[in-house]
Parts: C-alpha cells; structure tokens; sequence
C-alpha cells in the first residue's frame, strides 16, 4: 500500500513540469513583444529619417541592426515555445489541438523524446548565434586586408557550419 501511494506522488510530482511549460510560454510572449518594440521602433527611425531629409553615416547600420536583433529575439522566443511544447508532451500529455484532422500529429512541433527536444532546440540555438554573429559583423570596422580575410573565413566557416547542420538526421 505504501510503495503504491509512493509511486502514485512520485508520477504525480511530473506536474511541476507545467511551472517551466507556463514561464516558457510567458518568456516566448515576452520576446516576441519587445522585438516586434524593436521592429516598430525601427520603422519609426526610418520613416522620420526620410521625412526629415537626414541621413546619418551609420543609417543602414542601424537599421539592420535593429531588424536582425529583433529576428534574434524571435529566434530566442521560437526556443522558448520548442521547449515549452516539448516539455509538455514528454511529461503531461499530447497536445491534442496539434493533430490535423486526419488525428495525425503536426510534425512542426511533434516531440516523442528528449533527444527530438534537444535537437530541435540546438538547431533553432544555432540560429540565435549564427544572426548573432552577423549583427556583430555588420557594426566590426575593417581597417586593412588581413581583416577582411578573417571576414571571409568566418563567413564560411558559418556556411559549412550550416551546410552540416542541416544534413544532421537526414537520411541519404
């Protein structure tokens, strides 16, 4: 009686899971609100830019800037909804309005195991640091060859990077 009571609190205490499903979800909300802030602030940045005739040296900087740091924060909040998804489905249940109408699962967010978790995340987490890296480019200033050199192997470095990246489970 004391081992099935045990057990019972013991495959109960998997609920505390919906604490990180709940904040995931809440954090996913967060970023998206503040870069699509970033998105608006930037268009408003453009638009008095051209009305009022002026156009600063760092003009393109900024606006890419802007723009990529907030695909970076979507990026960011795709983990977080990955994550959050995932956890349910490992420790609660299936989400049922995921299925299509044939009760077919949505592969989008379809997560059988841990590893299918980790690898979805580390994929999108590639990403963050892959725009990441490009924002940092576009505001590094080049002063001589040997620079401009290094750009060109980081830049390929990131492709191969991504080239093997996306050959990962895929079968030939």
């Amino acid at each position: 009686m004391f081992e099935k009571l045990f057990e019972k609190s013991l495959w109960s205490s998997r609920f505390i899971i919906i604490l990180a499903v709940f904040f995931g979800v809440v954090g996913a909300i967060i970023l998206f609100a503040v870069a699509s802030v970033d998105i608006y602030t930037t268009a408003k940045y453009v638009v008095t830019t051209y009305y009022n005739h002026t156009h600063p040296a760092t003009f393109h900087e900024d606006v890419v800037g802007g723009i990529i740091g907030a695909v970076d924060l979507y990026l960011i909040g795709v983990v977080m909804i990955i994550f959050s998804f995932g956890l349910y489905e490992l420790f609660i249940s299936e989400i049922d309005a995921a299925k299509d109408d044939n009760g077919e699962d949505n592969q989008l967010l379809a997560i059988h195991s841990l590893d299918q978790l980790k690898d979805k995340i580390s994929k999108v987490i590639v990403m963050v640091l892959v725009v990441g890296f490009f924002q940092k480019v576009g505001h590094t200033e080049y002063h001589g060859a040997l620079d401009l050199l290094y750009l060109a192997l980081s830049i390929t470095a990131v492709a191969v990077g991504l080239y093997f990246l996306g050959k990962v489970g895929k079968k030939h």
